[in-house]
Order: structure tokens, then C-alpha cells, then sequence
């Protein structure tokens, strides 16, 4: 079996790092791996996955990946917070390129810890 790299830009490969949470082997242990696993199921257009770790009170009825598809370049983790038990944030920057133009998603984004699970709440961009 063929070892790839984890989209996340951890060290370890994607079965061993966001591709246990995406596939459903185990939930992700911390905002943190919340947040990494959502970036590569982003870049692997992993919309089931996107779905079930959004938040139901802010989670729309469905996903569109944009065409043409960007060519996610690599994520950058700015800030981690944990505000308590139950709530943390992630500050982030996601770099793509879409049709040759080079452009960022910088967020921060709120999770929520619910029955165990964390959970995407929101986020805001940050110019």
C-alpha cells in the first residue's frame, strides 16, 4: 500500500493523521484535529464528512466544491485557543490556487465539544 501524505502538511501520513477521522475510524481528539481533518476534506472534496462535523445550528443543507477546482497549495496554523471544556478556536490560513491566481482563506474558527465529538461552529475572515 502506497503511504501519501497527509493534505494537512502534518508529518505523519494520511491514514495515520486526518484520514482515521475522515474515514470514520475515530473522532477527532481536539478542535485542532477537527480543524486539519476539515482542511483535507476540503482538498479531497469530502462533503459527507464536511456535513457531519459542522455544527447543526450553523450547518448549511449542502455543499458545492467551486469549479474549476482549486489546487490547495498547503494550511498554516496561526493561534489555538481553548476558551474551556466545551469551546475552542483556531486561527488559520489556507493558501489555493484557482485558474493560475494565487489567493487565501485566513479564518478564525469557533468549535464546540458535543457529545463527545468537537464540532465546527463558525468562523470569522480575517482580511
Amino acid at each position: 500500500m502506497v503511504q501519501t501524505a497527509c493534505p494537512c502538511g502534518a508529518a505523519a501520513t494520511y491514514a495515520a493523521c486526518c484520514g482515521r477521522y475522515i474515514d470514520g475510524d475515530a473522532d477527532a481528539p481536539t478542535a485542532l484535529d477537527l480543524m486539519r481533518s476539515r482542511y483535507s476534506a476540503h482538498v479531497l472534496e469530502q462533503s459527507a464528512y464536511l456535513l457531519a462535523t459542522w455544527h447543526p445550528s450553523t450547518r448549511p443543507s449542502g455543499l458545492t466544491f467551486e469549479i474549476p477546482k482549486p489546487r490547495w497549495l498547503g494550511l498554516d496554523i496561526r493561534a489555538t485557543t481553548q476558551q474551556d471544556d466545551r469551546h475552542a478556536g483556531v486561527e488559520f490560513v489556507a493558501r489555493f490556487k484557482i485558474g493560475g491566481r494565487a489567493q487565501r482563506l485566513h479564518e478564525s474558527s469557533r468549535f464546540v465539544l458535543e457529545n463527545g465529538r468537537w464540532l465546527y461552529l463558525n468562523g470569522d475572515s480575517i482580511a
